[in-house]
């Protein structure tokens, strides 16, 4: 099989636009909380707001807000 076979596997395919340099530190953020923090919510929350990764108004993420971000992104 060659590569672009499998176009439905693009992890970008829902996107509307390119990211962000927020969404793109947020990204990033989130893939280093899960390596090294886990995987709860709680442990989420904890993570972005001990590497000062604000809400995108600037406020110390809770479980609503991150809920609620997740959501506007489409995840």
């Amino acid at each position: 099989m060659t590569a672009g076979a499998w176009p439905y596997l693009d992890p970008h395919q829902s996107r509307t636009h390119e990211p962000t340099p927020y969404e793109t530190k947020l990204a990033r953020t989130l893939e280093e909380i899960f390596t090294r923090d886990g995987h709860d919510l709680a442990d989420v929350v904890a993570g972005l707001n001990a590497r000062q990764v604000r809400t995108p108004d600037g406020a110390p993420w809770t479980e609503e807000s991150f809920r609620t971000e997740m959501h506007r992104l489409g995840a």
